[in-house]
């Protein structure tokens, strides 16, 4: 049996743009190049979840190609610090 440290579980995390509300019909007719709008504005943090929960609001940042999130405060009891 292999042993380990809790530290060493993984963990799935997301980083949340933000959200809309789409109906099955709006759904069924999505296409490449389609356009979703969402909840948030441009330059508003975003969410940082793990296991379902927020734990961290940032901003998105660009590392050579890739995108990233710069964490700009964490999130205790169920608001932003």
């Amino acid at each position: 049996m292999k042993t380990g440290s809790i530290e060493d579980a993984r963990v799935r995390v997301q980083v949340i743009l933000g959200e809309t509300e789409l109906s099955v019909r709006e759904l069924s007719t999505l296409a490449k190049g389609s356009i979703i709008e969402l909840d948030s504005l441009a330059g508003e943090p975003v969410e940082f979840v793990a296991a379902g929960e927020c734990i961290a609001k940032g901003e998105v940042v660009v590392i050579d190609e890739n995108f990233g999130i710069r964490l700009t405060g964490l999130v205790e009891s169920g608001r932003a610090t």
